[in-house]
């Protein structure tokens, strides 16, 4: 009998665990700078999907911030879809969250103006799959920004990252933890991370570094 390849690296991020990274994260001041820079590049009435979005903060700043948009969120987590369904509704906005996995995604050819993914492309074991989809969802000339950890990223800059992100001491140290014992490891170099698009349906993008992450811009060509 084949064993099913896992759609993610490390652990499940479910229950507890998933709940623990959404009381973690929330506020966040990066999900609203992350969606004022999106913003600047969507069109009136864009189609706008999140891949693993978690909590759902990104998407929901961008649709309280702009009600023409029509945002999207598909998470492999259970957990995650029903925190992210809960404070959509919350904070007033329609949005449509959905379980599903990055490399098999429910949606049809030409579904979306633009695709964000944020912190979440390093986890998934089967990344050139995930951007071929993304790829067969986005609209001819449509774009894509996945921002995520950069493995060149020192760890006196990512503990200068977390003393940002004003947590609790406890919540600060599994923080840390986390980064350099998960995150990092899993983390992809520039060279890696070209040689994926090479491998891709975009066949090249462009890699911008930013703090201890990066930008990676992919646009659907024609």
């Amino acid at each position: 009998m084949l064993k099913t390849q896992k759609p993610y690296k490390g652990l499940a991020m479910e229950g507890v665990i998933a709940t623990w990274y959404a009381r973690n994260t929330k506020g966040d001041a990066r999900h609203r700078a992350c969606a004022d820079a999106l913003l600047e590049n969507l069109s009136t009435g864009a189609r706008l999907l999140e891949v693993a979005p978690g909590p759902g903060y990104l998407a929901i700043e961008l649709a309280k911030e702009r009600g023409d948009l029509r945002v999207s969120g598909l998470d492999i987590s259970d957990t995650f879809v029903r925190i992210a369904r809960d404070n959509a509704r919350a904070a007033g906005v329609s949005i449509d969250f959905r379980h599903g996995n990055a490399s098999a995604m429910p949606y049809d050819d030409a579904s979306f103006d633009f695709v964000v993914c944020q912190a979440a492309f390093k986890n998934f074991t089967d990344p050139v799959g995930a951007l071929d989809e993304i790829h067969r969802v986005l609209v001819t000339g449509g774009r894509a920004s996945i921002y995520d950890l950069r493995k060149e990223a020192s760890l006196e800059e990512i503990d200068a990252e977390v003393d940002t992100m004003q947590l609790s001491r406890i919540n600060a140290l599994m923080t840390r933890w986390t980064f350099r014992s998960i995150l990092l490891k899993n983390a992809y170099s520039e060279d890696a991370l070209e040689r994926l698009i090479e491998r891709s349906r975009f066949g090249r993008g462009e890699v911008l570094p930013s703090g201890i992450g990066f930008e990676l811009r992919l646009v659907k060509a024609g």
